[in-house]
């Protein structure tokens, strides 16, 4: 079965053959392990040992989201949030039920974040102090390029946190050239194409060491990891965490190496993302960006127009001829999602081509044009 979603994705089996030992946390042949994870996922978002700390976290994305959060700002403080989708709403809520004030920046959803307008919004309020942006928006498949959004962020002498979750490891970042982020946020089960249940943070160790005491959690409190991390080593973790999946990531990561790192990876899914374009074009299908907006992590496709349509009767034929993707809709105008990561490639795209077109004849889909029904 293929993991057509943008996350937990694919993965390769070897990959998975690590999970079938057992690991405790504690124990001394496990702790090298993490201790080199840490330093392999700080060196890959461009960080170094002197001025970054790689942190992790057990769970999902937006535990290391709201982790950030609650790290680098103080009770009571504003989060500049550029509104472009699904995820930065969840960013805001995760700010807001933190004890954040959360500041949402209206954005065309369609098009990249416009750093002008963050910069008119930070010029606006000067008791913003940090900016939270999403990297790669699953929720529309639209890209937001870091750089010039946090090029604004340092000519202002404000901060910035990086959801980062779908885009690590696949698109362009280098935090050491970014010195006003404070953090970035992935996970291991996305574009690393490890499994799921572990998170990640790279963060500035001057950021950390100013921020202790913030979080007003234990759970989720970076600054604490890394102060135990200080007391007993790179090797250990506060809480017991998913070790077998920790095991599965040098794995996925020593995967990635040999398959060419940052550029290889990025290149694959590119080509994922240019079959599934053209292969739903082929079929009467509509993505819903169009080409030179849309990004190489997950892909909206318009509903069909068409009374036959049925979103699950139409998950469950694909699931039956091995290809599953998302069973909601994330847009106004239903579409449904594929993701272009995880370990596939442009000839399984075109094998979903194939099997979605066969699908929609089965279900006596006959008109394919764009929906016009809301959600």
């Amino acid at each position: 079965m293929l993991l057509l979603i943008p996350g937990p994705v694919s993965t390769r089996p070897e990959v998975r053959a690590a999970m079938a030992q057992d690991y405790a946390p504690w124990d001394n042949e496990f702790r090298p392990i993490l201790a080199e994870l840490r330093a392999r996922v700080r060196d890959l978002a461009g960080g170094t040992a002197e001025t970054h700390a790689g942190l992790p976290l057990q769970g999902c994305g937006h535990f290391v989201t709201e982790a950030a959060i609650r790290t680098f700002l103080p009770p009571g403080a504003k989060l500049l949030v550029p509104a472009t989708g699904a995820y930065s709403d969840r960013m805001i809520r995760l700010a807001r039920e933190a004890g954040r004030v959360p500041v949402p920046l209206a954005m065309d959803p369609h098009a990249p974040v416009n750093a002008e307008a963050v910069a008119a919004a930070l010029a606006a309020d000067p008791m913003i102090g940090h900016v939270g942006l999403v990297y790669s928006e699953t929720g529309t498949g639209v890209i937001h390029d870091p750089a010039p959004v946090g090029a604004v962020v340092r000519a202002t002498g404000r901060r910035m946190i990086l959801d980062a979750i779908s885009a690590f490891g696949a698109l362009p970042l280098d935090v050491s050239a970014q010195p006003e982020l404070d953090a970035v946020m992935f996970t291991s089960n996305k574009c690393i194409e490890g499994l799921p249940g572990l998170a990640f943070a790279v963060a500035r160790i001057d950021r950390l060491e100013a921020s202790m005491g913030h979080a007003g959690s234990w759970s989720f409190d970076l600054a604490d990891i890394y102060s135990m991390s200080k007391r007993t080593g790179p090797g250990s973790f506060r809480f017991t965490p998913a070790a077998q999946a920790v095991v599965a990531l040098r794995v996925a990561l020593d995967i990635y190496d040999a398959e060419g790192g940052r550029p290889a990876r990025l290149a694959r899914y590119l080509a994922n993302a240019d079959a599934l374009y053209a292969g739903m074009q082929s079929i009467g299908l509509h993505p819903c960006l169009p080409r030179e907006v849309q990004g190489p992590i997950v892909m909206n496709i318009h509903a069909p127009d068409d009374a036959a349509w049925n979103l699950q009767r139409f998950v469950d034929g694909l699931k039956s001829r091995g290809y599953l993707i998302s069973n909601f809709y994330n847009t106004p105008m239903p579409s449904f999602r594929v993701g272009c990561i995880g370990a596939v490639t442009p000839e399984d795209m075109r094998g979903f081509t194939i099997a979605a077109d066969t699908v929609l004849t089965e279900m006596g889909v006959r008109n394919r044009e764009a929906s016009r029904r809301a959600a």
